[in-house]
């Protein structure tokens, strides 16, 4: 089974140009993911996938292959999908470039439970919601899932909400963004039509259950922290130099 795993990224974000290059202890963002994703035992290949000639020249540089992909696309998931089109793979694990807290292990985890699944469309993680202010945060996406494992739904609300008030976090749980598909079922998914729900709540990952496909669920220990603005650098420097 070959295993190909992709980083997309660009350098023309809404919230934060650029972000993919942003320096953490000196070097870009996107080096951070890709030098822990070089670490995942189960990867065969490891691919940066970018429309912008910045990001190509910085991630040559450190030794990154690199792909140049089309502008046209909106989602890191189109642009995974125009890389999975041009090689050979059994399965494709997308991999965020702005979780640079990410560890191997937790992708080795994920990917060791998608090579069991026959009847997936989508093998992902989630992870322990810690506390209060986690589970209203709205850029937090949130998972419920079958006693199976199996996603029932994705939110950026609280949920499942607590009648009585919030008094332990066991059951409630952050989407943690690692994604194995096989290949077929990435090249499918940008086939499917945008369903409500993924209009309504602006998750990708609602298409996949509104058309009646199943998500596995992996859950893992180690959070990580994405940076969405320039404020989130300070925390992940920080924890960075911890570990």
């Amino acid at each position: 089974m070959k295993i190909v795993g992709i980083i997309p990224v660009r350098y023309g974000s809404t919230r934060y140009p650029g972000k993919p290059l942003a320096l953490l202890l000196g070097k870009p963002m996107v080096q951070w993911v890709w030098e822990e994703a070089k670490k995942v035992k189960f990867l065969n290949d490891l691919i940066i996938a970018t429309d912008d000639r910045q990001i190509l020249e910085r991630a040559e540089k450190f030794g990154a292959d690199v792909m140049m992909t089309s502008k046209k696309w909106r989602s890191g998931t189109e642009r995974c999908a125009e890389v999975a089109r041009k090689i050979s793979a059994d399965l494709i694990v997308y991999l965020q470039g702005d979780e640079p807290l990410v560890l191997a292990k937790t992708i080795d985890k994920v990917i060791e439970i998608a090579r069991k699944e026959k009847n997936v469309f989508l093998t992902t993680a989630a992870v322990k919601i810690r506390n209060r202010d986690e589970f209203r945060d709205e850029n937090m996406v949130k998972v419920v899932c079958s006693y199976d494992g199996y996603a029932l739904y994705f939110s950026r609300a609280p949920i499942p909400y607590p009648q009585g008030g919030l008094i332990e976090y066991y059951s409630f749980y952050k989407h943690m963004g690692i994604f194995v598909y096989p290949k077929e079922r990435l090249l499918k998914f940008v086939t499917l039509p945008v369903g409500t729900l993924e209009k309504i709540e602006n998750l990708e990952q609602l298409r996949i259950l509104e058309h009646g496909f199943k998500i596995r669920i992996v859950l893992v220990k180690e959070d990580t922290h994405s940076v969405e603005t320039p404020a989130d650098l300070s925390l992940v420097e920080k924890i960075l130099e911890e570990r």
